[in-house]
């Protein structure tokens, strides 16, 4: 144990190499606050946590659950989080407003889907897309109820963006609702709405219960490359515990292999966190499986898609100041360990 104790950091990232094989033992046991939102982007920290990689990366996780990501920027703001796994569009808002953090390791990516239920899904088959929301008011006498994430976030600022790049229309055609990741579904599944722009699995579950419910449009479709939730870590703590921080993101690294590669072994493991471990383990796994690929634990694949969003979330005033993405980033840990 006593060698245990005296790794240094280079001895930790040349052990990270095999990471696919066994896990990184740290040097000292921190306790860190951990920031976090019950839904299926996050689930690297769920396999983390539940394989016991966490404690052996080093790490005592104190964590603080959030439906949303705005309250996780507060909540940096205020120094109560140490780490942070959130979206992309509240890191750089967090970043904007003054918060230390460094983005060191992606989530996802292209994992935001429209979804329209029976009333208004018809008319993405009927004719042009494009005007889908404009023929479906004329015909209702209202404008369509899109629910999504609060203003700033990832799902509200892909929205945005298919409707305004993609769709090339103005968004007032549509009502936008801002809601926490249950409320969306419950909203979908009460017919409150007519939409949402939203993640996994909100977006298996409702379509496993409303035979009407489909998506019409996900991915690179809404936004192509575009990043998602990110593991994020305060400057102090990546300094004074780079060893902890180094382990954690070669076990986000294992984690993201097994979401990839083994849907069936993750699926327990990130159950017991996704809506409260209330929801059934089948949808789980189906909306691990629709999600596939887009985990992707690099963070050098989600720079240029940053940059492209920031500027969007710029021109919509999301941001209302510019970020230093360079700063935002800090890409050594993954590279290191990757061997880059």
């Amino acid at each position: 144990m006593a060698l245990l104790r005296r790794l240094t950091l280079s001895a930790v990232l040349s052990a990270a190499l095999a990471f696919g094989s066994q896990p990184v033992l740290a040097q000292d046991t921190v306790t860190l606050e951990i920031g976090y939102m019950p839904i299926l982007p996050d689930a690297q920290l769920f396999v983390t946590l539940e394989e016991g990689w966490m404690q052996e990366a080093g790490i005592d996780a104190d964590l603080v659950q959030f439906q949303e990501g705005p309250a996780m920027v507060q909540a940096l703001l205020a120094g109560q989080l140490d780490v942070a796994y959130f979206g992309i569009g509240p890191a750089m808002v967090a970043r904007a407003r003054g918060a230390d953090i460094k983005v060191v390791a992606s989530n996802v990516i292209e994992q935001i889907s429209v979804v329209a239920l029976g009333d208004l899904a018809p008319y993405f088959d009927e004719g042009d897309t494009a005007t889908a929301f404009e023929r479906f008011a004329a015909d209702h006498g209202r404008k369509p109820v899109i629910s999504t994430f609060p203003r700033g976030s990832v799902p509200e600022t892909v929205l945005q963006y298919w409707l305004t790049k993609g769709l090339q229309i103005d968004p007032s055609q549509v009502e936008i609702i801002a809601q926490g990741a249950a409320q969306v579904q419950q909203a979908l599944l009460t017919g409150a709405v007519d939409g949402a722009a939203i993640l996994e699995p909100v977006v298996s579950s409702v379509l496993a219960q409303d035979p009407d419910a489909r998506v019409v449009a996900a991915g690179s479709q809404l936004f192509a490359n575009q990043p998602g939730a990110v593991l994020a870590v305060r400057e102090g703590v990546l300094a004074d515990h780079g060893d902890q921080i180094a382990a954690l993101v070669a076990a986000h690294v294992r984690a993201t292999e097994m979401l990839v590669n083994d849907a069936e072994a993750a699926t327990p493991l990130v159950a017991k966190y996704v809506g409260g471990g209330r929801m059934d383990p089948a949808i789980i796994q189906a909306a691990i499986e629709r999600t596939g690929a887009s985990f992707v634990a690099d963070p050098n694949r989600i720079v240029d898609g940053t940059r492209v969003m920031h500027d969007f979330q710029a021109e919509q005033g999301t941001l209302k100041q510019p970020v230093d993405l360079d700063a935002l980033f800090d890409l050594s840990v993954y590279d290191s360990i990757a061997g880059n």
